[in-house]
């Protein structure tokens, strides 16, 4: 099959069939992602292919250093046009590795340049692909709107304004934009009170709260009045990173006696006591969610930043952090059980970092749903290090062996890129494929019109319906 062509991954006639009729056009309803809604507000513009394809992109940055090119080249101060160039002196290299497809499927699709990178076409490239940046239909709104995306679901600290939020929840409502960007509330530097600047942290959030906090009762009156607030502006769900997922519950006495030092005298707490002042937390975090329809992402299984000396050199998420394999089940369905009791329990998305996690989720949330909701716990797309071709499929094949595959609220794009849309098409290829698989060795009867949709759900109708509050 020629590369890139229009049935890539589409083995089956049922694939392609699904592909065209249902998966192609279906809107983007990207409910999690890193992208700034200030650049969206202000519509940015990009100088070159360089600035909108390789900044803030640490899996790129990643391979770079792999072919041994120097961080001057990567994210310091070389010229763009160098740090394109060894890009493209590495692309050749990359057989196997779906960044390979990423990069192709983002120039042909939004640019229209169907070559592969080399250094025999970098200067081609770079040229080309420059030209079509300085058109007007390249900025930051032209992109979402080309992608046919109809919700933006960004990151944000408890502690943000949301003035572009604001401006762009103004600018929707007004209709002079057709997609809604949604903040989601990420409140990570609350939870971990082990970490460096907790008692500035907690300052500003005072500050911005309005709340003076000095007890674990004023921490949740400021926390619920930021949570209020981001959902004024559209908040659809919130976002909790954890490096890893334990849960030992302290009660609101005992977790606040660990607040109360931490503030008051500046005493590290311990392990134990970390992890039952977070357990307190999210528990009461989940049940702010809850009550307001709001959905609870939960991401846990990555090591943060095991570089130091790179760490101290360019900072967090640079591309330093790799897999856990600490397993989580019964911090999980602890958790679980604990909102269930306390009739806490918020619709929720549960990602794990490891693939080995697969099985053990789906076994974990099946024993947790219910309350006249499809699919109210989800196991979340696959996700960083597994969205792969083969991360993907092992995915849909345990969520298919073990759960209702059909309420699935699909993919995510989790990046800082405005043209990794791409992603959502190759996720609906594979989706396609496995479907068309299935049908093809008789374990799915050949019903053309429930696969088309399953599939249309897969894709948007899921997450639309899921994500309302």
């Amino acid at each position: 099959m020629e590369f890139l062509s229009a049935d890539f991954l589409l083995d089956t006639d049922v694939a392609r069939t699904l592909y065209y009729d249902a998966a192609r056009d279906c809107p983007i309803f990207d409910y999690h992602c890193h992208i700034s809604p200030k650049e969206i507000y202000e519509d940015r513009r990009f100088a070159n292919i360089t600035e909108i394809w390789l900044g803030g992109d640490h899996y790129k940055w990643r391979l770079l250093r792999s072919n041994g090119i120097p961080e001057e080249e990567i994210t310091g101060g070389a010229p763009d046009y160098i740090k394109f160039r060894r890009f493209c002196e590495l692309m050749p290299r990359l057989i196997g590795n779906p960044m390979y497809t990423w990069c192709h499927l983002e120039l042909k699709t939004y640019f229209g340049y169907d070559k592969p990178l080399s250094p025999d076409t970098c200067d081609e490239a770079w040229e080309f692909l420059n030209r079509k940046l300085a058109d007007p239909e390249f900025s930051a709104r032209s992109i979402i709107k080309k992608s046919n995306v109809k919700m933006i679901g960004t990151t944000d600290d408890p502690i943000d304004s949301l003035e572009y939020h604001r401006l762009l929840r103004e600018e929707f409502n007004e209709g002079k934009i057709d997609f809604e960007v949604c903040p989601s509330f990420r409140p990570d530097k609350v939870l971990h009170i082990e970490n460096k600047g907790y008692k500035d942290y907690i300052a500003r959030l005072s500050s911005v709260s309005g709340v003076d906090i000095k007890s674990l009762d004023s921490l949740k009156e400021a926390l619920s009045r930021r949570i209020e607030y981001f959902c004024e502006l559209g908040m659809r769900a919130s976002d909790h990173g954890l490096n890893f997922l334990d849960f030992d519950y302290y009660d609101d006495k005992k977790a606040g006696n660990v607040f109360k030092k931490s503030l008051n005298i500046g005493e590290r707490p311990s392990e134990h006591d970390t992890v039952g002042f977070i357990s307190n937390l999210l528990v009461f975090l989940c049940g702010e969610y809850q009550k307001r329809g709001v959905v609870m992402q939960l991401h846990y299984g990555a090591q943060r930043n095991v570089n130091k000396r790179a760490f101290d050199d360019l900072g967090p998420d640079t591309g330093f952090d790799c897999m856990s394999t600490k397993q989580c089940s019964e911090a999980l369905s602890a958790l679980l059980n604990k909102l269930t009791e306390e009739n806490a329990l918020p619709k929720m998305i549960v990602y794990s970092l490891n693939p080995g996690d697969n099985e053990m989720i789906d076994t974990v949330i099946g024993s947790f749903q219910g309350e006249g909701i499809r699919g109210q716990i989800q196991h979340g797309a696959a996700w960083w290090f597994n969205d792969t071709k083969s991360g993907i499929e092992r995915h849909l094949e345990s969520l298919a062996n073990l759960t209702v595959l059909g309420n699935f609220v699909g993919m995510l794009t989790d990046s800082r890129s405005f043209l990794s849309y791409t992603r959502h098409d190759y996720f609906r290829r594979i989706l396609c494929g496995f479907f068309g698989r299935l049908v093809e060795a008789g374990e799915y009867p050949r019903d053309i019109s429930t696969l088309k949709e399953i599939v249309r759900d897969i894709c948007y109708y899921n997450a639309e319906r899921y994500f309302s509050n």
